[in-house]
């Protein structure tokens, strides 16, 4: 890859991903620099549909632009920026599938038609691509020793990671794309409709909602994490700290009594700089990624999940 081209996945990552670009800056330079055109990867195609919904481009014009990236992507047409050649590059030299640029790609297409799931499995099936996807490439290019057995742990935090985002996003996601990521099911469960959350309309049947959702997601934490020893040493800490970092957002939403209509949570540079102190603090005594992530992060142990008597499951909203 040319130093350009990884100054430009650079750039992109930095302003458009500060979590985990701040991860990322603990990477080594081997696995740091794919990892900036990675996420420019990602984020460019996610552009195309989050763009075009905000100015109004047709759903057909949408998907011609994923299809022309998604050749630029396989080498299959002239590049529009520096990343998607530096992209190629790194397909080639770590063998990522084509399958794995299709599902992404295909995740994105999913996003100009579908604004509903109706059950968790058709978000899973859609995070297959969105989420998983980027679990698949990016343990690629760490090269750990037993990459069978790293994978399904980093598809696990892959969709965890995404989870989060959705949560977190409630509010900008059907203000600005009319999409709601919560299954429905979910929500008919603790009658909440559409309406509501289009209205901006917090309740306590809609924190319930929250609390359950932010436990599916935490329970995939802790199988992603259960995985990171089986990542080469050097890129174990980086992972565990993006991890402590994403969940940290369910710390926030909690303290907002479960209300991310009214307003997005979000990490300040001084909550994400004690997290990160307190996760090397705790790593340089244990090198044992589970219980440092036990120790510093926002999800709750499955003993204290059961039984709800920390952070905040307790609705508070009666």
């Amino acid at each position: 890859m040319k130093q350009e081209q990884i100054q430009a996945g650079k750039a992109i990552q930095k302003r458009t991903g500060k979590t985990f670009y701040l991860a990322t800056r603990f990477l080594p330079a081997r696995v740091r620099d794919a990892t900036h055109v990675l996420y420019a990867f990602f984020r460019i195609a996610d552009d195309v549909v989050d763009d075009a919904d905000a100015n109004g481009v047709p759903p057909d014009e949408q998907a011609a632009r994923l299809e022309d990236l998604r050749e630029q992507a396989l080498g299959e047409a002239d590049r529009s920026e520096p990343v998607l050649e530096a992209f190629d590059e790194l397909r080639a030299q770590y063998d990522i599938a084509d399958e794995e640029v299709h599902e992404f790609v295909d995740a994105m297409k999913t996003d100009i038609y579908t604004s509903r799931y109706e059950r968790y499995e058709d978000l899973e099936a859609y995070m297959r691509g969105s989420a998983a996807a980027v679990g698949v490439m990016m343990t690629a290019i760490m090269d750990p020793d037993d990459p069978d057995t790293a994978l399904p742990h980093a598809i696990a935090l892959g969709e965890a990671f995404q989870l989060t985002n959705f949560l977190r996003d409630v509010r900008e996601d059907v203000l600005e794309r009319d999409r709601i990521y919560i299954p429905q099911e979910t929500l008919r469960a603790h009658g909440v409709t559409d309406e509501q959350i289009e209205r901006l309309e917090m309740s306590e049947s809609f924190a319930t909602v929250m609390a359950e959702e932010l436990r599916r997601a935490e329970r995939l934490y802790r199988e992603g994490v259960a995985g990171i020893r089986y990542l080469p040493e050097d890129c174990q800490l980086p992972v565990l700290l993006a991890a402590v970092l994403y969940a940290e957002h369910h710390r926030v939403i909690r303290a907002q009594e479960y209300d991310v209509l009214s307003r997005e949570p979000s990490l300040s540079t001084t909550r994400k700089l004690h997290c990160l102190l307190k996760t090397r603090w705790h790593w340089h005594w244990n090198r044992d990624p589970e219980a440092v992530f036990e120790r510093v992060s926002a999800v709750p142990r499955p003993d204290v999940e059961r039984t709800g008597t920390e952070h905040g499951d307790r609705l508070p909203m009666r």
